[in-house]
């Protein structure tokens, strides 16, 4: 008995190798394990690439100085040097070029040949119609003459008649003679008055065949050349010019700027200004507004505005791009002229516009700190703050895109 009962007890510890193993689900948890570690970190790592601080860079907000605050704008503006007297020469008559007698550059006069045109078939007017002019007054001297004679007849058979040696007809016979040569010397007259105005048609046109400058300026463009037609209509040809070329009077030069409509409040007749070249960013030019154009552009919400050049210069050429700054008016000597200057200066770069605000960015304990400011004058590539910044703060400028009040931020080196 007890050796069977030992031999079940050893079957059921015996292992069947036939029956099917179960599955380890170890390496599902090790995989499952390996994913969290790497979503913890990938999520630590934007955690903290998001709260790494911004490199900018900083400028110092300094106090306004009297000298700056007198040279302070209250409206800039941009346009361009252009000229109020500005002619293309062109012949009043088609012609051929015998003589082109300017170059680009060149200084001319009132007056002054500029080119001529072929001028024979004018001149051979000029002497046709002389020759006509002098055939009418030669006939004119023999109707003259003739009405001469007629008067005297009359005067003689006026005489006769009264003594009765020739008869009334011969006497009215003589005064027709008398009456026709009289019609016939003013006739005459007006036919050397007709001849004199034909001549004086054909020296004009004559005249017509050398171009003269209009007014003195500077040759800017020589349109044409000896051998060219030039005609004062467009011929529609490639052969035919309508201009010799251009003239500009240089003291006519001024300036015009487009100043935004909601601005031009701000511009005032008479007032002063500063004009910059963009060629010579360091010449300040006086000037003076001359005008404001009483129309405004509707596409781009502007209005233009006259500026006149206080001095002149060679320098100074049209279609030149101008920077124009508009100064504020003088103010009187007294308590409120001498009071110390409101505001602080910053770069205009720090400024930024927040909808209808204009807002800088201030470095404070190493984060942005947005600031609504309001904006005095312009002073070259500075701007007057009057409030939301204080003297010796830290303006960011040029400030990256997207930065928002209370970034981290560090001073780039």
């Amino acid at each position: 008995m007890g050796t069977m009962e030992n031999s079940e007890l050893l079957k059921e510890l015996r292992i069947d190798r036939g029956a099917t193993e179960p599955r380890s689900r170890a390496p599902l948890w090790i995989a499952l394990a390996v994913v969290a570690v790497l979503a913890i970190g990938i999520g630590a790592w934007f955690a903290l690439s998001g709260s790494s601080a911004l490199p900018v860079h900083v400028a110092t907000a300094r106090p306004m100085t009297s000298a700056a605050a007198a040279s302070a704008s209250v409206l800039d503006a941009t346009g361009y040097v252009t000229a109020r007297r500005s002619a293309t020469v062109s012949a009043q008559i088609t012609g051929t070029l015998t003589q082109v007698l300017i170059e680009e550059g060149v200084h001319v006069d009132a007056g002054q040949v500029l080119a001529t045109l072929d001028d024979t078939a004018q001149r051979a007017a000029v002497a046709q119609t002389q020759a006509q002019l002098h055939s009418a007054q030669s006939l004119l001297v023999q109707y003259q003459s003739q009405l001469e004679q007629s008067r005297r007849d009359l005067k003689r058979m006026d005489d006769m008649v009264g003594r009765k040696l020739v008869s009334q007809q011969a006497m009215e016979q003589a005064r027709t003679l008398v009456e026709t040569g009289t019609a016939q010397v003013n006739t005459q007259q007006r036919q050397i008055e007709l001849a004199q105005a034909s001549l004086q048609a054909a020296q004009v046109q004559l005249g017509y065949c050398t171009v003269r400058a209009p007014f003195s300026g500077v040759i800017i463009a020589k349109a044409a050349q000896v051998g060219e037609i030039v005609s004062p209509l467009s011929a529609g040809g490639g052969f035919t010019r309508t201009g010799v070329g251009t003239i500009v009077d240089m003291d006519s030069l001024e300036v015009e700027v487009d100043v935004n409509e909601a601005y031009i409040n701000r511009v005032v007749a008479g007032r002063p200004v500063d004009s910059v070249l963009n060629a010579y960013p360091d010449w300040k030019i006086p000037s003076h507004v001359i005008a404001i154009i009483p129309t405004a552009d509707r596409s781009k919400a502007t209005v233009k505005v006259r500026i006149g050049l206080d001095m002149k210069d060679n320098r100074i050429v049209p279609d030149m791009g101008v920077r124009v700054s508009f100064l504020e008016e003088k103010k009187a000597d007294n308590a409120q002229a001498q009071a110390a200057p409101r505001g602080v200066l910053v770069p205009a770069a720090a400024l930024r516009k927040d909808g209808d605000k204009d807002i800088v960015f201030v470095l404070k304990e190493q984060k942005a700190q947005r600031r609504a400011v309001t904006l005095g004058g312009s002073i070259g590539d500075q701007r007057q703050v009057l409030g939301g910044v204080a003297a010796g703060e830290a303006v960011i400028v040029d400030a990256p895109e997207g930065l928002k009040d209370g970034n981290a931020v560090e001073v780039a080196k």
